[in-house]
């Protein structure tokens, strides 16, 4: 079997054209849903509102799809709570923090990472008692933003099905209507938003299985493998199904996803630019010239115009990279 490189992190910068979803909304207001929209500065350097999808979003469908991998018989372990995807995951887990009472922070950072592999990689806020222990998320996710002059957001007329409509009911429909009252067939408006969505990802993969305080990673090696997979594999499909509301009449056209993967084998961060400015992959190609001195083969870049490619650019990072083990951690 040939080496494994040793990736210290990973970013995507991409753009997914989407069409006809509603993967985040805000509410709504009498018979209208809000559909999400935010005010970014654009490659212009002038102010626009657009549709967007909230990073929380993304990062529960990572996180739910990650969930699903470890629960097939991987042998990564979950707490009590995860193993029911509990929101509150480890810090719903009595039998952990019983076992915690009495020790200090960095104990308990190292039983929970060698108890979940969710809480390990997915992060958590640890409350127990008066204290409060956190734990970074090794997986990061922005917003996922559409493109000023690619994107647009319409709202559409539905009405309720009725499932009598008899003639006795269509009179009874026609009473209620000359009294005011509500009728059967009531009438809702819906959102839907098409266009092209700017995402940036970003993943520290030395820090699967790192306790940040004690500087140590107290899970094996081969534990620390079978998580990065997992949670390379959990992204990939995060982008080939996200999930969101609205799916089941609103499942989006994913029409095409393009961009870069950029990787790093030694301790420097690869670079995530945004698609917002337009040129994002000529811009990261500067950055992988101008840092090719500094640490000479250290970042690679691993472009992709379609969801195919970028499916073939994962599946070869899952099989033949593992986490970066930093030098100095016990």
């Amino acid at each position: 079997m040939s080496e494994k490189t040793r990736l210290y992190s990973l970013s995507i910068s991409a753009r997914a054209t989407m069409d006809m979803h509603s993967l985040n909304n805000e509410g709504g207001e009498g018979n209208q849903i809000q559909t999400r929209m935010v005010n970014i500065v654009g490659a212009d350097r002038r102010l626009h509102n657009v549709n967007a999808i909230s990073g929380d979003m993304f990062k529960h469908i990572q996180a739910e799809h990650l969930f699903r991998r470890a629960t097939d018989g991987d042998g990564l372990p979950l707490c009590a709570a995860c193993r029911e995807f509990n929101a509150n995951r480890i810090s719903a887990d009595g039998a952990y923090i019983r076992a915690i009472e009495g020790k200090s922070d960095a104990e308990a950072i190292d039983l929970m990472l060698t108890t979940c592999a969710q809480d390990d990689m997915a992060g958590n806020l640890i409350t127990a008692g008066n204290r409060s222990i956190p734990r970074k998320s090794v997986v990061e996710f922005g917003w996922v933003v559409g493109l000023p002059e690619l994107t647009t957001t319409d709202s559409y007329f539905h009405v309720k099905y009725a499932s009598e409509r008899s003639a006795g009911r269509r009179q009874a429909d026609s009473d209620e209507a000359a009294r005011g009252a509500n009728l059967g067939q009531a009438i809702f408006h819906r959102p839907a938003s098409s266009g092209v969505y700017a995402v940036v990802t970003h993943l520290e993969l030395a820090r699967i299985g790192f306790n940040d305080i004690t500087q140590t990673y107290p899970i094996p090696d081969d534990g620390r493998r079978t998580r990065h997979a997992a949670l390379l594999e959990s992204v990939l499909y995060t982008f080939l199904q996200p999930n969101g509301a609205m799916r089941s009449t609103q499942n989006p056209h994913i029409v095409s996803f393009d961009g870069v993967v950029a990787v790093s084998s030694q301790v420097m961060p690869a670079p995530a630019i945004s698609p917002l400015g337009g040129d994002f992959v000529a811009q990261l190609e500067r950055v992988q010239a101008a840092l090719e001195p500094l640490r000479p083969g250290a970042l690679t870049l691993h472009p992709f115009d379609s969801p195919g490619e970028f499916a073939e650019v994962m599946a070869h990072l899952i099989q033949t990279t593992e986490p970066f083990k930093l030098a100095y951690a016990g």
